[in-house]
This record gives C-alpha cells, structure tokens and sequence, in this order.
C-alpha cells in the first residue's frame, strides 16, 4: 500500500506511545446538571487527553467526529490553524491512532477536511485504519452563495468516514436521511397509507421466473430483455392476491410494480453527496453561534446542528458514545445530548469554560438552537468537567511521588469498573465493591505510614487492614501494591488478584 512520507515521520508515527499517560481531574463547580449522565468535558491537549481516556473507553466509542484546524492559513483565534504541512501531518498522526484506539468493533470516525490537506488525511488514514475500513468520501455543500475572491469558489467540504472494522461489515442506520421519506404516496388510495415501489424482476435467468403476467388491461406481458420476474408465480399470485402489493402503473397497462410500505421498508443508505438544502451549512452554523453568544469571538466556520445531527444518526444508536477531540463551539457535544447519546467532548485553553460550557449549560436548561425544535428538545440530562491532571508515571516507569491516593484510586476504580468513583469522607484501602468484585489499593500512607513506600506491601497485616476495612463484603478481591509477600497458595486461598503498581495500571502505553 503506499504510503505518505514527510520529514518527521519516523518520530510521528511513534509519538502516541511516548505521550506521558495522565489522570483526569474533575472539576465539580464546572460541572451542570445530572452530572452522572455520562457526559464528560474535558479541558487540555487534545493528545494527552485520549491518551488518559483509554482506560476507560478504549473500544467502547460508537462514533468519532472531529472537525480539526485545516491548515488554510486563516489564522484562526483559538487553533493554529497555520501549521506548515509537515507540521499538521505530525500533529494528525498520533491523535489518528488514540482515536482508532477508542472505537468500538462497529464504530466508524468521520472527520471534516477541505481540499487543502483533504487528499494528504485520506492517505494517512488509509494506513492507520486500513484501505479495507474506508466507508465513504461525502461531499458536503457547505455553502450556496457565491464566492468571488478566488480563480474558482469553495462550495464544498470532505468528510471522510473509516470503519474500526472492515468496512464492508459496517451498517448504517437507515430512514433518518432528508430523501428517505420521500417517494411514497398513494395514488390508488390504498388503505394502509402512502407508499413507494419497486420493479418486480431481476437480473439474469432463471426458468421457474419466466412466465407470463396479465395486467389489468388484459396485456400479456413477458420479462423485460435480459431479466427474469422477481418471485416464482405462486409468490407473485401470493403478492397479487393475498397482500395486496401488486402494481401496475400506467392505468393498469404497465408492468407490474411491489408495493413498499414505510413500516416495512429497509430505507435508504446515505449518498456521498449532501447538498445544504437537506443538511444545512455554515451561514446557519453562524446564526446559531450568534444566537448562542452574541459576539465575534466564536468560531469563524462552526459546524450547524443539522449537519451533525445526520452524522450522529446514521452513525449511532440512542445510548452510545460519541466522540469529539475538536469540540471547538460544542456543536457535537449539544448535537449528541439533543438526540439521546452519550458524550465526550475535548477543547484546549479558555475556550472549553468561555464557550463550551456555557453552551451545553443552555443546552440541558432546553435552549431552542439548530435541531432543538425538529427533536422536540425540552432539555436535561447534564456534564461532568474534567482537568488534566499530572503525568502518572516518572521516566524510569514508577508513580510520580505527588500523585494522591484518592486521584490513583479514581483512575483504578474507573479502568476497573467503568463507573466514577465517589470518595469517602475517610480514606481507606479498601475502594469498593462492584458486580461482587472487590478492589483495594494500598498507595502511599493510605495505612498511616507516610514513608514514601511505607504500607505498600501486601502482607497479612495490611491484608488484615483490608479487610477491616471492607465491612460485610466477602467476595473476591483486586488488590493493587507495589508487591505481595503473600505465596501464591495464600492469595488462592483469600481469593485474591494481586496487581503490581504501576505496570498493572491499566492503560499505561
């Protein structure tokens, strides 16, 4: 397969591995609403920060949509959007591979792109998500004015959308699309409503499908050249006479037609043509960035409602996770809440608490922006605000010193369980139970020895701690420490995980 060569490359496609893995800090006063709602902002590099979501979501993310600077020179305010080529590949790469890293065996990313550097990301994410998991170039007409500054006017942008998986095998949701709900009618006013149809034969030969069909008119009328009937005579009688679903156009005279009712129908896939008419553009992107802030500090080329809205759609199911490391104006993270799915949104700098938040707080407070009206928005649901926190791990692979017990127990419960871990009002070794698992850390001076290892250790006496600590609870357990004195027999025999700390840190790449 060929690939694109630049002059940092052999560094670049390295970099992901030697990203320093963070925690993740929440900040609660930045928070709103239900903030157990499973929705998580997240404010720093957007590297650093998939880099620290892995523990958590690797492979659980349905659909990824990023919008990242596209290197047009147009100096924006809030990215660099100037970068020299190398430099926006080098910047690409290793966010390309985190983010594969995060999507579900029947995920798919879609990322916006224009001519610019459009044909240069179609080749690097051939080889990082294989030619075979490459679903669709779309063409998204992002304007219908016209554009007189240049030899030829921009109308369009590239979204170019990649299967974890191989693409063949990649489904996408169907009858969400504007052209899915046209075509029916009812011209014989048929009592179960509108219809479309579809022509009643196939390609190629087969003997028992090349019969006879007499039209209403009394026409008797053969196969179209080259074609057989779509069913055996007994189906098509059964279709005929039973269902109902037999058509012939032309007052009768024309061939015969099957009736395709909404209910039954499979729908439509989407076209990688998506004209503004039918999924908005960027002047209605602007009005509702103005409508939001009422200011010209917001992003130049936000992204409408209606566009991401079609994206999530076809891409996800209510309840799934969806993704974006370029949260830029929040559209994605709104979009996502409106329609029932659950969210991660990553922006850098000021602009994660001057717009995003503010935005998805009038989002759960039910604000009327974009698609609000046409999903019947009325609002809810809710964010959790989240910092990077210090890099978990020195050069030489131990734990930073400075690294808190409560903020590593946070990382291990969550990497173990999935869910946040509430912090007690008194520290113990003993984190929790879940789905009867337990898990216990014993972490620097959580046992009152504020030696730098002091009380790491395994042994009958911490053990002992532990289990002082774990109340009613007597199932198996996963103990994290720097190691065990306990044999192997003995940990059998308590029913007991010994992990090593910190090469058994989840997600420690």
């Amino acid at each position: 397969m060929p690939t694109l060569r630049w002059l940092t490359r052999d560094d670049d496609v390295r970099a992901a591995r030697t990203v320093p893995y963070r925690l993740l800090e929440e900040v609660p006063e930045l928070g709103y609403g239900d903030r157990d709602a499973g929705n998580m902002l997240i404010q720093g590099d957007n590297l650093e920060a998939l880099k620290a979501l892995l523990p958590y979501y690797a492979g659980q993310v349905k659909c990824i949509y990023i919008d990242p600077p596209y290197n047009t020179g147009s100096a924006f305010e809030h990215y660099d959007d100037n970068l020299e080529h190398s430099q926006w590949l080098a910047m690409m790469w290793p966010r390309l591979e985190l983010l594969r890293e995060l999507l579900s065996e029947d995920g798919s990313i879609w990322v916006s792109i224009d001519d610019r550097e459009g044909h240069y990301l179609k080749v690097i994410m051939d080889e990082v998500f294989g030619r075979r998991n490459f679903i669709a170039n779309i063409v998204w007409q992002k304007r219908t004015s016209r554009e007189n500054r240049k030899a030829i006017g921009s109308a369009h942008d590239h979204i170019l959308v990649y299967a974890r998986t191989d693409a063949a095998d990649w489904k996408t949701n169907r009858n969400l699309l504007p052209d899915s709900s046209k075509g029916y009618s009812n011209p014989d006013n048929d009592e179960r409503g509108p219809w479309r149809s579809i022509p009643f034969s196939a390609q190629g030969y087969r003997a028992n499908q090349m019969y006879k069909i007499t039209t209403p008119t009394g026409v008797e009328l053969d196969p179209p050249k080259g074609r057989c009937w779509g069913a055996t005579e007994p189906e098509f009688l059964r279709l005929r006479d039973v269902e109902k679903r037999v058509y012939f156009p032309k007052n009768g005279a024309g061939r015969p037609r099957i009736k395709k009712f909404p209910e039954d129908d499979d729908g439509l896939v989407p076209m990688t043509w998506w004209p503004a008419s039918d999924f908005s553009d960027n002047q209605a992107a602007k009005k509702e960035i103005l409508a939001l802030f009422k200011d010209d500090d917001a992003f130049d080329t936000p992204k409408p409602e209606g566009l991401i809205r079609k994206i999530v759609q076809v891409a996800s199911n209510p309840g799934d996770i969806v993704l974006d490391s370029f949260l830029g104006s929040g559209t994605t993270a709104a979009v996502a809440q409106k329609i029932d799915r659950n969210w991660i949104g990553i922006e850098m700098g000021e602009h994660s608490t001057a717009y995003c938040v503010p935005r998805l707080k009038k989002v759960v407070d039910g604000d009327n922006i974009g698609i609000s009206e046409a999903v019947g928005w009325e609002g809810g649901g809710g964010f959790r605000f989240y910092r990077l926190g210090p890099s978990v791990f020195a050069e030489d692979g131990s734990i930073q010193p400075d690294i808190r017990f409560p903020t590593l127990a946070s990382h291990i419960w969550f990497a173990e369980t999935g869910k946040p871990w509430v912090e007690p009002d008194a520290l113990v070794p003993f984190l929790g139970q879940h789905d009867d698992q337990g898990y216990a850390l014993l972490y620097n001076g959580i046992l009152g020895d504020k030696s730098a290892g002091g009380g790491n250790v395994l042994t009958r006496k911490t053990l002992a701690a532990i289990r002082a600590a774990q109340a009613d609870f007597k199932g198996p357990m996963t103990v994290y420490g720097e190691r065990t004195a306990l044999s192997e027999a003995t940990l059998k025999a308590e029913k007991i995980e010994f992990k090593q700390t910190p090469y058994d840190v989840k997600a420690r790449r």
